[in-house]
């Protein structure tokens, strides 16, 4: 499953923002895969954090080998030590099995996030161990779906802005000036902006200065 979005949001931004709307034309509809189920994308996120993409993948693969499925239930019956073996740090290990058993036991209700605005979504995430803003920003992006997720702590974000916009740096004051140019639809902006940011666009640079 792709995070949704359409003419709509596209359009949009277009109009809001014609260079973006350039990047948009030139890089075409994005397929983002997304992960539905709330309780899996947190620990798949908390299995990511300061690692490879790759390594997180090769870490994923060995959970959902490991394990009938990922669910409260099962990692709340896992030993640290099996968590692991899989390829993660005994830290992350003990974050999992913490935000497990708090779900198993009724302390954490996944379901209530549904029901939140984003700032309180993120805030009641950020009180699980191992949970930042960052990663509950792309939860709340590559699970939730929800339309206007603008992270100010994305790395890549803040290099594809200064790549599009020419920035040398991306301050608080103008990542702000964006994300209101880009809401209600800062999530579709971010889809492209990490596209620049990956290369999508050949010749297009960043320009911030060079370290010496």
């Amino acid at each position: 499953m792709y995070f949704i979005y359409g003419s709509t949001e596209v359009n949009y931004l277009k109009n809001k923002d014609p260079i973006l709307g350039q990047v948009i034309d030139k890089v075409g509809h994005i397929d983002r895969a997304v992960d539905t189920d709330l309780f899996s994308s947190v620990v798949h996120h908390i299995v990511g954090q300061q690692i490879s993409t790759k390594a997180q993948a090769t870490i994923w693969q060995r959970m959902k080998v490991g394990f009938e499925k990922i669910d409260p239930e099962v990692i709340s019956a896992a030993d640290i030590s099996q968590l692991q073996s899989f390829g993660m740090t005994f830290r992350k290990a003990e974050y999992i099995r913490d935000f497990a058993d708090k779900v198993q036991s009724g302390e954490f209700d996944l379901a209530s996030l549904n029901h939140m605005p984003d700032d309180e979504a993120i805030k009641k995430l950020t009180s699980l161990k191992g949970i930042g803003v960052w990663t509950a920003e792309m939860i709340l992006l590559f699970c939730m779906q929800r339309p206007d997720i603008f992270s100010f702590d994305d790395l890549a974000i803040q290099r594809g802005l200064r790549m599009i916009y020419h920035h040398r740096k991306i301050d608080r004051k103008l990542f702000e000036k964006c994300r209101r140019r880009f809401s209600p639809y800062g999530s579709v902006a971010s889809l492209y902006i990490w596209a620049v940011a990956g290369g999508a666009i050949p010749n297009m640079r960043d320009y911030a200065p060079k370290r010496k």
